[in-house]
Order: structure tokens, then C-alpha cells, then sequence
């Protein structure tokens, strides 16, 4: 006699649940931090998926574990504005093209940036990804503007510094700048440092 219980239709179907309420719980927790609730809890990631505290500590172990499941979704945005640019371009092209991708990036994704810098402090995975976020941002510039290797070393790191989603957040925040200012300001910076005409 055939035990229903465990036929593959049904574990199938247990399956499918299973992946679309993981699936719901991260895009819970990435849309809370989008619209402004940088710290969201466990209860309020469930609430939001309309699914049991239980089931979010069923998909995941905590919430690293969440952490490192988001991350991998949104690396694919963030990947997304580090395409290398056309080095053909005049050094003036290059740096308005890398200041307008990186602060498109940072509007785009500002409260997931601060949901970041407020968790990493207490979160060993997300200090590991913020490094490495950090060192790909560098060496993207690196390969954009190679004119950095003229300049002596602090200058090197002043202009790694103003292209940070740090100096972005101080422009857009504590300096009340718009995204199209803020951008402007950038450019007119790089290109004072850079020498560009």
C-alpha cells in the first residue's frame, strides 16, 4: 500500500512551500530595510511575510543567516554598477561616468548601506562583506581611472574616500545636498584632484 504522506507529489509540494516562504521572508526583511527600518527584528521580518516566527527560524539558523542569503540577491545589484567603462573615454568622462554610477548606486541602495554599517559592528559576516564590498569598489576605480597611480598615496586615498557611500550619506544627509548636487560636487572634487580639464 502507497503511504500518501511521503509520495513525491507531496514532497514536492512541501518543497515549493518551503522555498517560497524563505523567498518571502528575504524580500520581507530587504523591503522593510528599504523603506526605513534599518533594524528589523525576526518578529517583524514574520509579520511582514505574514508567516510565523517559527518558520524564519525554520529557513534560518539567525539572522546571519538571513543576512548572507540577502546579501547574495543584492550583490547582483551592486555588481551591476561596477561594469568597467570605456577607457578611450577623456579622464574627465571617466571620472563624471564612475561618480554618477557610484551615487546612483548609493541612492538607490542608501538604507541597505546603513542597515550594513549599523549591523556590522556586532555581525563577523557582514564586516567580512563590507571589506569585501570595500576592496572591489577600489579596485574598480583603480581599473576606471589608472591616472590614481600618479598621485601621492593620501591623494590615492582622499579620492578613494570621496567616492565612499560614507562622504555620499554626509552630502545627502548631514549636508542636505540633492542626488544631482551631490553628484556634481563629486566630479568637481575628482577632477581638482585628478588635474582634469
Amino acid at each position: 500500500m502507497t503511504n500518501n504522506a511521503s509520495s513525491p507529489a507531496k514532497i514536492d509540494g512541501r518543497r515549493l512551500r518551503s522555498d517560497r516562504s524563505r523567498q518571502l521572508i528575504i524580500e520581507s526583511m530587504l523591503q522593510l530595510i528599504k523603506e526605513g527600518n534599518l533594524v528589523p527584528t525576526a518578529q517583524q521580518v514574520a509579520d511582514h511575510a505574514k508567516v510565523g516566527i517559527r518558520s524564519v527560524f525554520r529557513h534560518f539558523e539567525d539572522m546571519e543567516a538571513i543576512f548572507a542569503t540577502a546579501d547574495e540577491l543584492w550583490r547582483k545589484n551592486f555588481e551591476d554598477y561596477l561594469v568597467i567603462i570605456d577607457p578611450q573615454l577623456s579622464v574627465s568622462q571617466r571620472i563624471s561616468v564612475s561618480a554618477e554610477h557610484l551615487g546612483n548606486m548609493f541612492e538607490a541602495h542608501s538604507n541597505i548601506l546603513k542597515s550594513t554599517a549599523t549591523r556590522r559592528w556586532r555581525s563577523n559576516f557582514l564586516k567580512q562583506k563590507y571589506a569585501s564590498y570595500q576592496e572591489k569598489i577600489r579596485n574598480n576605480l583603480r581599473a576606471r581611472l589608472p591616472e590614481l597611480e600618479t598621485l601621492s598615496p593620501s591623494k590615492q586615498e582622499a579620492i578613494i574616500g570621496i567616492l565612499s557611500f560614507e562622504y555620499w550619506d554626509r552630502l545627502r544627509e548631514h549636508q542636505s545636498l540633492s542626488t544631482a548636487d551631490s553628484i556634481k560636487s563629486i566630479i568637481e572634487l575628482l577632477s581638482s584632484l585628478l588635474g582634469s580639464k
